[in-house]
């Protein structure tokens, strides 16, 4: 009788265990890996409360405001988001706010793009020799690092040669600082900067579908917007390699051309020779 009570014991505790343990292992785990989530807004605001308190002396990083985002929507996928800083580089912001309500960067190829480094873009030439008709700008070195996601001014040799061109840094590059012009900031939508093609210059580049600035209100374009602007660029793409194809056959032609005449020349020039004595 005691064994048998034993073994009821025994029982009712196993039977206890097996339905409460996934239960308890459930409640340990949540309270062990809580869902960690937060907005890029909220983040912000760690950020600026961190950087008061560990670095007083500086000035704050202003809130966003829409004159001041920028706004690319890209054709490898969606929207990138760029906090414009004119309380660091007032002429430039300037300008690329003026450009991008002409729609002068609509369609717009990444011509340069160097694999965790940069990629550029702003140039109608698409060769990285272009900018807009208007003058160049005077650079405005500033204190803002060229960090992930740091905008900056692309510019010649000169540094005051800034007009239209502009990169988004891959990774801190920190020997930038103080010889290109920061922007800005991206704040959401790096991850279509990094499927950008990469190549000097890509096979396919990737554009810019549509800069708007956020306080005009400029929805992203639709897939039937995004599509026809990648197939009139694939369109600019071959015609651009059939000319190139076509000039290196033109190419060929003169110089073979040369060498005949050259040959014909050399050939010529002994019965000459021989009828002038």
């Amino acid at each position: 009788m005691r064994c048998k009570g034993i073994l009821k014991s025994t029982s009712a505790l196993f039977v206890f265990f097996f339905l409460a343990a996934p239960l308890l292992a459930q409640k340990h785990g949540k309270e062990k890996e809580p869902e960690l989530t937060a907005t890029p807004q909220e983040i912000r605001k760690v950020v600026q409360k961190t950087q008061r308190q560990a670095l007083p002396d500086l000035p704050p990083i202003p809130d966003m405001t829409p004159e001041n985002t920028l706004n690319l929507d890209l054709s490898t996928g969606g929207r990138v988001v760029i906090q414009l800083r004119p309380d660091k580089a007032p002429k430039s912001v300037e300008r690329i706010k003026l450009l991008v309500r002409e729609g002068f960067y609509n369609g717009l190829r990444f011509h340069r793009v160097i694999e965790g480094f940069m990629a550029q873009t702003g140039d109608p030439k698409g060769d990285g020799s272009g900018g807009s008709s208007l003058p160049n700008l005077p650079a405005e070195f500033n204190d803002m690092p060229h960090v992930r996601g740091e905008v900056s001014m692309a510019r010649a040799q000169e540094k005051d040669s800034a007009n239209s061109q502009f990169f988004i840094v891959y990774q801190p590059t920190f020997s930038l600082d103080g010889e290109y012009t920061p922007i800005g900031r991206v704040v959401s939508g790096m991850e279509y900067v990094d499927a950008v093609e990469k190549g000097e210059p890509p096979a396919h580049p990737s554009i810019i579908v549509r800069a708007s600035i956020g306080s005009d209100k400029i929805h992203p374009p639709t897939t039937e917007e995004v599509k026809a602007a990648v197939e009139k660029q694939e369109a600019i793409n071959l015609a651009e390699q059939q000319k190139q194809e076509e000039e290196v056959r033109r190419n060929a032609m003169r110089s073979l051309l040369a060498k005949s005449r050259a040959a014909s020349a050399n050939a010529e020039a002994p019965a000459a020779s021989g009828q002038s004595h």
